[in-house]
């Protein structure tokens, strides 16, 4: 019985339905954008441009190196 009821909600969530995507109803889409012709698709909406996620093209710290010692760096007054 416990299993039934843990399985349950696992197949209810695995049986979605896969569609195209489309603005709930009395919602539309965004206005087109200043300058495109035509408003963007649902898809184009879920792609991220590159710079809401960068990647890094090198290792920031690639060895350990001794600090320099910084002359600016003072205890508090």
């Amino acid at each position: 019985m416990r299993a039934a009821i843990l399985i349950l909600p696992l197949l209810l969530a695995a049986c979605g339905q896969r569609e195209a995507l489309r603005p709930a109803p009395g919602e539309s889409l965004p206005p087109a954008p200043l300058g495109a012709a035509e408003p963007p698709s649902p898809s184009e909406l879920l792609e991220q441009p590159t710079i809401a996620r960068p990647q890094r093209t090198e290792e920031a710290l690639t060895r350990s190196e001794e600090r320099e010692t910084d002359r600016f760096d003072l205890p508090p007054t």
